[in-house]
């Protein structure tokens, strides 16, 4: 099948490799020529692992190709998937500008019928709008076809989701288009992927609400933590006994320093102003995005009160990005954290695997150091913001010898607080018991 994508970020450049994968030839549009530019001399804009190699094996194949120009995406494409960026605006509520411009496009150009997908997680009605545009862009009546797919892709194993969803959403009000889905997804039915077959309405709620009830799950187990704190009990525990409950399940069940990325903070703010704009308030929502925005808050007022005060403090950040296996900052909480810890007149040292090329560019005032023992030298106390695999087995004599004290802020939980302190550590974690580590050691 031929397909086009529009958008070359994050979710447009996995889906549109990955269905070159199954065997579509895939054209990617993008505005961005340097992006595309890149992209055509094998440059991958992204950190996602498996990701470089399925683009250039896709597009030695001939499978899969890049394009800044639009009436070639729209005119040699059956299929055509908008994954263009839905940022919050000044109100918290997702931008549309991007994903109208592209209908418009659309309209303007198509001289045969099109099914037009949405990957982009866009408002309650947005097929709706869509529909409107692209007729009211035509030249001439041309049928088409509209189509709600949402993506649920994680940063980091994208193409393991993709490949191997839990489910496939397919939204729309035509047999055809669904159809034409259907046999475009066929590589799923061998292994027997779930498909949800709705409305365009319906499935655009769908992402929402995951999304949104996930984030519920984070915030929630982090005010469970920052009372554990106050009680002496411990989160892990309390986290594992209700994830054995199967109505509830240990995912997203870790606490730490709130949730970050591209996905939860927006589309939180995005469905609470969904349901404000019909009147109604989303009051669970809104308490979700009120734990998360304080969670950092949190955080780093149990930095300072650890270390007394962080000014003229040295202190080493291990992570920058919102989670492992993957580049972005976006939201993140150690950014954050970061920031306040400057205000206070703090100095910092980082290391992340992938992150630090892009964090130079947001905070291109801290030290950034090649690996992680030089964060540690003569660092007055080591935050671990990010839980990398390669931060989960760490040299600690090693390090507790390059710090000027032996001060670590776990922000992740990936050691046990009784072995860190028999090692000498001033150990504080998230959650865990009553904290006094310095009374302890």
């Amino acid at each position: 099948m031929k397909i086009s994508v529009v958008g070359v970020g994050y979710v447009g450049l996995v889906t549109g490799t990955c269905f070159a994968e199954f065997g579509n030839e895939v054209i990617c549009l993008d505005n961005d020529k340097d992006k595309i530019q890149g992209l055509n001399n094998g440059i991958i804009p992204i950190y996602e692992p498996g990701l470089e190699e399925m683009v250039k094996r896709n597009r030695s194949a001939g499978r899969l190709r890049f394009t800044t120009d639009p009436s070639v995406a729209v005119r040699d494409s059956s299929v055509i998937f908008i994954a263009v960026g839905t940022p919050s605006d000044d109100t918290g509520s997702a931008n549309m500008e991007f994903v109208y411009q592209v209908a418009e496009d659309i309209g303007r150009l198509m001289d045969s019928y099109k099914v037009i997908v949405t990957k982009s997680t866009v408002p309650v009605g947005t097929g709706k709008e869509i529909r409107r545009i692209i007729k009211e862009n035509q030249k001439k009546d041309i049928p088409f076809d509209i189509v709600s797919n949402p993506e649920f892709l994680r940063e980091g194993s994208a193409i393991e989701d993709f490949m191997r969803p839990d489910r496939v959403v397919i939204g729309s009000d035509s047999e055809k288009a669904i159809s034409i889905m259907k046999e475009l997804y066929s590589p799923l039915y061998l292994i027997e992927t779930p498909f949800v077959i709705t409305n365009v309405e319906t499935a655009e709620m769908i992402k929402y609400a995951s999304n949104a009830f996930l984030a519920t799950k984070i915030s929630f187990i982090n005010e469970m933590a920052n009372i554990c704190e106050l009680v002496g009990a411990d989160v892990h525990q309390v986290a594992k006994a209700m994830g054995l409950d199967g109505r509830i399940s240990p995912k997203f069940l870790h606490p730490g320093p709130g949730f970050g990325g591209s996905c939860f903070p927006k589309d939180t703010k995005a469905i609470a102003k969904i349901a404000e704009s019909r009147g109604y308030r989303f009051r669970i929502v809104e308490a979700v995005i009120e734990v998360n925005e304080n969670q950092p808050i949190r955080v780093f007022e149990k930095i300072k009160r650890g270390l007394q005060s962080v000014k003229g403090k040295r202190i080493g950040v291990l992570g920058l990005t919102f989670k492992p296996n993957t580049d972005d900052i976006r939201e993140s909480p150690s950014i954050k954290i970061i920031k306040m810890l400057l205000k206070e007149g703090a100095s910092i040292c980082a290391y992340d695997p992938a992150g630090m090329e892009v964090s130079k560019r947001e905070v291109p005032e801290i030290e950034y150091a090649p690996n992680i023992y030089e964060v540690a030298r003569g660092s007055d106390a080591l935050v671990i913001a990010t839980e990398w695999n390669e931060f989960r087995f760490l040299d600690w004599d090693r390090l507790k010898g390059l710090l000027r004290s032996p001060v670590v802020f776990d922000l992740k939980n990936i050691y046990e607080p009784e072995k860190m302190r028999k090692k000498g550590f001033i150990y504080y974690c998230i959650g865990r018991g009553y904290e006094h580590p310095r009374e302890t050691r």
